[in-house]
């Protein structure tokens, strides 16, 4: 549960909402990885945060814009670093490596990201949610093979397409089975691992 005890008394209204929103955040994830999706309320999240049970509704309006902000929230910098490095084979083995280890970190936040995509499937409110997010993940790694065939850094027999959708399949397959293991994965080993059979794969 979020630490609300330290006063705010000379925190900003800026920062008190901030602080408030994170909160809130972590409290709808905590839900999400205790007892899924649908026990997800507006005035329990308040409450669960150590605020008011309307507080939730005063900042997200609604339960979905509650988790559209967490989905976006979970996924903006889920891999940091990755602004910094150039587009090619190497900012996308960065990515499959810094994609994996963030599984395995112990982040509430990115657990739930995780419960919410699986839950996507079933859920025509929540699919529309990660439509937007799978979208921009895709792009991302088509971008990438597209920037190492370019500079000669990717196998030029890669089909760029057929990569991307056979990278994402694999990167969200990990995301849900995962956590499901019953003895669990070193992810910073398995992150290494699967880097290197892609780079492989991909100039080979």
């Amino acid at each position: 549960m979020f630490d609300n005890s330290v006063t705010t008394g000379r925190l900003t209204q800026r920062e008190r909402r901030e602080r408030a929103e994170e909160a809130l955040l972590v409290g709808a994830a905590e839900l999400i990885v205790a007892e899924g999706p649908a026990a997800v309320t507006l005035a329990r999240v308040g409450e669960r945060a150590g605020y008011s049970r309307g507080i939730a509704s005063h900042h997200f309006g609604s339960k979905q814009g509650l988790l559209d902000a967490l989905v976006r929230r979970a996924q903006s910098g889920f891999v940091p670093g990755l602004a910094d490095c150039q587009p090619g084979l190497e900012r996308l083995l960065a990515l499959i490596e810094g994609y994996i280890r963030r599984l395995g970190d112990g982040d509430v936040r990115a657990h739930a990201f995780v419960v919410l995509w699986g839950a996507a499937s079933a859920d025509g409110e929540l699919a529309a949610l990660f439509r937007e997010r799978d979208a921009a993940l895709r792009a991302d790694v088509r971008g990438d093979i597209v920037a190492g065939l370019a500079d000669g850094t990717v196998h030029p027999d890669i089909d760029p397409d057929e990569i991307t959708f056979a990278l994402f399949a694999q990167l969200r397959a990990l995301a849900l089975q995962l956590p499901r293991e019953s003895t669990p994965l070193d992810a910073a080993h398995l992150a290494r691992t699967v880097r290197e059979l892609w780079r492989r794969a991909l100039t080979s």
